[in-house]
């Protein structure tokens, strides 16, 4: 199979020395092993259980079984020559009560994972929650239950004490616009809940315990460790330059853009551009505003395309409506999401604008395309035309002068893709979901070779004089 770059300019020295690269995962999408070695349910366990609720009523009870091959997975992250591996910890592994008694068998496994990491030479960066909240805490209320900030506290003390002397670098939550509004606004992700009222509490909620569990982080982990938090953000265009399309857009960037982002910086909530907020001041309560911000070491930026949006008059809260990418004859991924390169730069250029960002890490960008395996061989071009494209407009902005300094491709291995099942193969590896084999995509090839460090000029000379 050839392996071609059509970016022939592209190539991993244009990005520096201290650029990091990575693949992202998480842990209920990869590892299987539901209710193995003392598990406790979470809230994903539930919602998938439910009829009607993930596409072709997939399941992850043995996902990509990653619980069970992990030696085998990072053992072609090493292949593949990717230096960094993102993952994140079962909450309901450590804790399957989500409180109180400790599964040892669950550190036991994360300390065979990260040590195994570091036994390849790959440099393990922990995401503490993507999603998987106990669902004997959501029975109590979950995100909406203001003491879900001491539950996660006690999480993230337990992840830090058990791992912080060998894992450096920490990501406190993944994408909280997504697992808020789509888990406790539409209703379209576990829990399942859906409504103004309680999406307004889980926002604040969350704020909070990410600069509580950041705070924790910062007080129990060496001086030289790398602490961060990821947000998914997406580029939001009016449809027209009419004044109430602009406003539309303006609307629906504050509510997946900047929601989270700006209060955790310290600009509070961005109420005044989306009114619909205004019930969010009933939860905050004395003392929240300190502890509602954190001086983060980077922050991970997570984009994989761009939203139209129109003025919409029926539209509840937001007064706008998102134009679906498939009426707009443009490119679509299997997601139905526009192909849309200069996203990524228009969003790295959006984060770098705030002061108070120190650095940016692309910690999530990929896409998913129907994948065939032919004679063994998985060929996927349009992925690899994709992550070209991304990473040229990755470069683009680098060169502005943009605070941006690592790329980590979404994903490693095809996995359990949320509501969507199985049906969407983002990898940089095939896995037939049958029999668990994996097949290195001509992607994958692909990023390897671009993440080959070529052997300089100097060390062959070197080397020939040490052999005289």
């Amino acid at each position: 199979m050839k392996i071609t770059n059509q970016h022939t300019a592209l190539n991993r020295e244009l990005f520096g020395p201290g650029f990091e690269w990575g693949v992202s995962t998480a842990a209920f999408q990869i590892e299987g092993a539901h209710d193995i070695d003392g598990k406790g349910e979470s809230v994903w366990d539930n919602f998938t259980a439910r009829k009607g609720k993930i596409l072709n009523a997939d399941h992850a009870l043995t996902a990509c079984d990653f619980y069970n091959r992990y030696e085998e997975d990072i053992d072609l992250i090493k292949k593949l020559n990717i230096p960094n591996f993102r993952f994140s910890i079962s909450w309901t592994r450590l804790l399957p009560n989500g409180t109180g008694e400790i599964n040892q068998a669950g550190i036991d496994y994360y300390n065979r994972v990260i040590d195994y990491c570091l036994k390849q030479d790959v440099t393990p960066w922990v995401t503490i929650y993507h999603w998987d909240l106990p669902q004997v805490l959501e029975q109590k209320g979950g995100w909406a239950n203001r003491e879900v900030i001491t539950w996660f506290s006690e999480f993230t003390t337990l992840c830090v004490k058990s791992f912080g002397d060998r894992v450096k670098h920490w990501m406190v939550m993944n994408e909280p616009v997504v697992f808020t509004g789509a888990g406790y606004f539409f209703g379209i992700h576990a829990p399942g809940r859906s409504g103004l009222r309680s999406f307004t509490s889980v926002i604040h909620h969350v704020v909070l315990s990410i600069v509580a569990g950041a705070r924790i982080l910062r007080e129990l982990l060496p001086a030289d460790a790398q602490i961060g938090t990821t947000f998914s953000c997406s580029q939001v265009e009016p449809l027209t330059d009419k004044p109430r399309d602009i406003a539309a857009a303006v609307r629906v960037d504050a509510l997946i853009n900047r929601l989270y982002i700006e209060p955790i910086l310290g600009m509070g909530y961005p109420v005044k551009d989306l009114p619909a907020l205004k019930g969010i001041q009933k939860y905050i309560l004395p003392g929240d505003e300190e502890n509602m911000h954190f001086d983060f070491d980077f922050i991970g930026v997570q984009n994989y395309t761009r939203e139209i949006v129109k003025y919409s008059f029926f539209t509840p809260y937001v007064s706008a409506r998102i134009i679906k990418a498939e009426n707009r004859r443009v490119e679509l991924t299997a997601m139905r999401w526009e192909v849309h390169p200069p996203s990524i730069y228009h969003m790295i250029k959006k984060f770098a604008a705030y002061p108070k960002i120190k650095n940016i890490i692309i910690t999530e960008n990929g896409s998913a395309f129907p994948d065939e395996v032919a004679d063994g061989e998985v060929n996927d071009p349009k992925r690899l035309q994709y992550l070209q494209d991304y990473l040229a407009q990755v470069l683009k902005a680098k060169n502005e002068g943009c605070n941006v300094n690592g790329y980590f491709v979404w994903t490693l291995t095809d996995n359990f893709e949320w509501a969507e099942g199985y049906h969407p193969r983002f990898g940089l590896i095939h896995v037939d979901h049958n029999t668990q084999k994996r097949i290195v995509k001509m992607s994958g090839k692909w990023f390897a070779e671009f993440l080959k460090k070529e052997v300089k000029q100097e060390e062959l000379t070197l080397e020939a004089k040490s052999k005289m």
